[in-house]
């Protein structure tokens, strides 16, 4: 039993993983709440609907334009939302507002098109599980699990070995100093919103495969993610890694021992203790000033 909980814990963290680093590597640069992430994740996920159930795409097409579709959809939102906001002056709570509207109007054209219902990617007969270490899981559920991992790995060597993630992380600690030394703040931006938006739309893809789909998955999926970057450390790709771990564990072993409609309140009450207590997370830098 412990086993499983704990290999069920393993691929909810994936998911919250996935998706916390793709949060995390916008956030950390453009410093405001992108509550659009969690609709450019849903709209992965129905891309990869409709494109394997009315035009018959073969699953891996499907899926690779779930991915590209998220990436375009994101940086959309950047060039002709946030983009017009910035040259504006726009405060981050202009942001937080838009990006939250943004997020509501797409979900309502969503539910629109496709309906409120759960819809699903697989076809056929239920996938059969297999034993891994006294634990049953499916293909997907471990596909997910490396596909996390790998992309834990290639963000962080994107970060810390190219030129290009050393700007941004350099616009991501002083963006005006950044901007005085040459870099050029829209350009970084947008490979933020692209490899943020692709992380998204590779999350939604294997968590629809695994746990099918709605207008409204992206909400929880989020904000998941959301926290595990902030008991994690924020700006920190470890510290997501290990904050969605956490996270992952504390869900399933707190729906065990207590009961599953206390998962999400559980989660909230260490988050709060984070918060008080270590604010910035297990592998953060101490924060010294902070915006909304």
């Amino acid at each position: 039993m412990t086993t499983q909980i704990i290999a069920n814990a393993l691929i909810s963290s994936a998911a919250y993983l996935l998706v916390g680093l793709g949060f995390s590597i916008i956030y950390t640069t453009v410093r405001f709440f992108h509550i659009a992430h969690g609709i450019v994740f849903t709209f992965g996920a129905y891309t990869a609907f409709t494109l394997l159930t009315k035009f018959e795409f073969p699953l891996a097409a499907a899926f690779l334009g779930a991915i590209i579709a998220s990436m375009v959809l994101g940086l959309g939102i950047d060039c002709f939302v946030y983009r017009p906001l910035r040259r504006k002056g726009g405060h981050p709570l202009v942001f937080l507002l838009v990006s939250l509207g943004i997020y509501i109007s797409l979900q309502a054209i969503l539910t629109l098109l496709y309906g409120a219902g759960t819809q699903t990617l697989r076809g056929g007969a239920i996938a059969k599980g297999i034993g891994v270490v006294g634990a049953v899981v499916t293909i997907p559920q471990i596909a997910t699990i490396i596909t996390s991992i790998l992309c834990t790995f290639i963000l962080w060597w994107f970060l810390q070995k190219t030129e290009t993630g050393t700007k941004i992380r350099a616009v991501a600690n002083d963006p005006y100093l950044a901007e005085i030394c040459g870099v050029d703040y829209d350009s970084i931006v947008k490979v933020v919103y692209l490899f943020g938006s692709a992380l998204a739309g590779i999350a939604a893809v294997l968590i629809a495969y695994t746990s099918d789909l709605t207008p409204t998955m992206g909400f929880q999926i989020l904000f998941m993610g959301m926290i595990a970057m902030i008991i994690g450390g924020v700006g920190s790709v470890p510290g997501v890694a290990v904050g969605a771990i956490f996270l992952g564990l504390i869900q399933h072993f707190s729906a065990w021992w207590i009961s599953s409609a206390w998962q999400d309140a559980i989660v909230f009450f260490i988050l709060i203790f984070f918060l008080m207590v270590r604010p910035q997370g297990f592998l953060g830098k101490p924060i010294k000033k902070t915006e909304l």
